[in-house]
This record gives structure tokens, C-alpha cells and sequence, in this order.
């Protein structure tokens, strides 16, 4: 089955992207989905509920989250991928590695998600410019995976010298630029500004949030991933409300989404697939009653 992907980067409708977390330690559902039968049927699952994208990620990206050994990204990555692609899903691929990228876009998958936006290996840019039918989202986050050409993950990363907002901004486009002179299309990106990447606190999340239209005047498709990030539960904590639930936070993700769709921009990625579903349903249907 072909995927017209110009139309998945162009689309006129905030999409739901969900997430297939092949991990140990993910913070909300490390261990779940990592039997490659347990991980097809949450995949299923997810596009049973809505999801326009699947979001295949075999690492964690937590704070302080070790390393995989590339070999085992790849055997998990590349399971989920055979397993979806003939269910006719749009497979997105959470990975910083480019080995890892070319063997999933080989595979099948459509979409590379680089979290380090082509900072961590430096390669993937390129690996995406071969693809040119893929896309590639651009992310925004200064620190690195433990044990990554020695750094340590998020130290000294959080302070934003001038506002979150310009220096996020400004540091994302110098991203996009060197993913542009590796050779990647304008029409292969997709921005995303890091929600919870080196913006641990509600302080540095809500103003990223609030300002949306700024990202979405660069004229990329904007991503944003609230979904169970420890600010959501900051943010649920001030507002009273004690030791928020998971369920809460899905909840609370889903608050989020709406709004972001509201706002115009491209996807979500959330893990409660169904409750955004929802709230993007009304947040898509309110923008194209404002814009009538």
C-alpha cells in the first residue's frame, strides 16, 4: 500500500501520533511492549483508536537514561516495523542513531524523530537525504544520552541566558539549517520545540506552548509531546491537585492537545491514544470554525 506522505507532512488537520515505547526504563511504560507480539498488538491497538502515526522508540530518553547497545535498537526497532508495515501503518522512528534510521527506512518506516534534531549523530541528517519520500522532525534538546561522547544528560542545559522562547527558537532554526546543508528538502522537515527536553519545569514548557504560532510561522509542521511529561504533573500539582494519576495526566495531555490543534499545529504524540483522538476532534473543528 503507498502512503502519499507530501499529504502526511502537509495535512490540514493536527494529527495523532501514538507512542510504542520498546523499552526497559521509559518513565511511564518501560517493559510493557518489549515481547515484539505485545508491541504489534499495542500498535494495532493504537491505530484501532485513532492514531495516525505510530512512534516506534526502542531508547529511552528519560533523564538519566542509559545507553542501548546499538545492535538491540535495532532487532526491537525493526520487529515493530515488519510487524506494522503490513497493517498499512505510518511508522515514525524514535531514534538518534543512523544506522538505526537506514535499516527502518529500508524497512518500510516513513518518518525519522531525532530527538537530538542531528546533534548526536551527525550522519542521520544524511541517512534522511537519501530517503527524499521521508520525513525527518527536527528536535530541540541540548543534553545527551549517559555514556553519549561523554556527556552527562541535562547538566547545565536548562538555563535560558535570554527567554525560553528565542533562545529555543533560535536554536531549533540553527538545527534546521544544518539539517538543510546536510542535504534533507524543506518539504522532508518537521519542527518540534522539545516540550520536557532540557525544560524540566512548567517555567520553561507553558511559554513554548503559548507560543505556538511563532513555530508555526516558520512555515514547518510544528510537533509537540506533552504526553506524560513531569511538567503535566507540575502543572497538575499547582493547580491542587495532589500525586497526579497517570490517568490525570492523560487527561491533562489530552487539555493540551486540543489546544494544540486549536492552534493549527501538525501532530501530538501522546500514549492515551483515544482520549486525544477526542480532544483533537474538537480542537481541528474549532480552528476551522474561527478561520470560516
Amino acid at each position: 500500500m503507498t502512503i502519499d506522505m507530501k499529504a502526511i507532512h502537509d495535512s490540514d488537520r493536527t494529527l495523532v501520533m501514538g507512542v510504542l515505547n520498546i523499552t526497559e526504563d521509559s518513565s511511564s511504560d518501560g517493559g510493557l511492549w518489549l515481547d515484539p507480539a505485545k508491541a504489534k498488538a499495542h500498535g494495532e491497538a493504537m491505530m484501532k483508536d485513532g492514531a495516525d502515526i505510530i512512534d516506534i522508540g526502542a531508547e529511552s530518553t528519560r533523564p538519566g537514561a542509559k545507553r542501548v547497545r546499538e545492535e538491540d535498537e535495532q532487532t526491537r526497532v525493526l520487529g515493530a516495523v515488519d510487524a506494522l508495515i503490513p497493517e498499512g501503518a505510518v511508522l515514525s522512528i524514535d531514534t538518534t542513531r543512523a544506522s538505526v534510521a537506514r535499516m527502518a527506512l529500508e524497512h518500510g518506516a516513513q518518518i525519522i524523530n531525532d530527538v537530538s534534531g542531528g546533534r548526536l549523530d551527525r550522519e542521520v541528517p544524511h541517512v534522511v537525504a537519501e530517503h527524499a519520500e521521508s520525513l525527518y522532525i527536527v528536535q530541540h534538546w541540548r543534553g545527551w544520552l549517559a555514556g553519549s561522547a561523554g556527556d552527562v544528560p541535562d547538566a547545565d542545559t536548562s538555563v535560558y541566558a535570554n527567554d525560553v522562547v528565542d533562545d529555543v527558537y533560535d536554536e531549533l532554526m540553527k538545527q534546521v539549517d544544518d539539517v538543510l546543508h546536510a542535504g534533507v528538502a524543506p518539504s522532508q522537515i518537521i519542527i518540534d520545540p522539545g516540550l520536557g527536553f532540557s525544560k524540566p519545569s512548567v517555567e520553561h514548557n507553558f511559554p513554548l506552548m503559548v507560543a505556538l504560532e511563532r513555530f508555526n510561522s516558520t512555515g514547518y509542521p510544528v510537533l509537540i509531546g506533552a504526553s506524560r511529561k513531569r511538567f503535566v504533573g507540575a502543572a497538575l500539582a499547582d493547580a491542587g491537585i495532589d500525586e497526579p494519576s497517570m490517568g490525570s495526566k492523560d487527561n491533562a495531555t489530552a487539555a493540551i492537545s486540543a489546544l494544540c490543534a486549536e492552534h493549527g499545529v501538525w501532530a501530538v504524540r501522546v500514549h492515551d491514544v483515544a482520549k486525544s483522538r477526542d480532544a483533537v476532534a474538537i480542537g481541528n473543528a474549532w480552528r476551522a470554525f474561527a478561520n470560516v
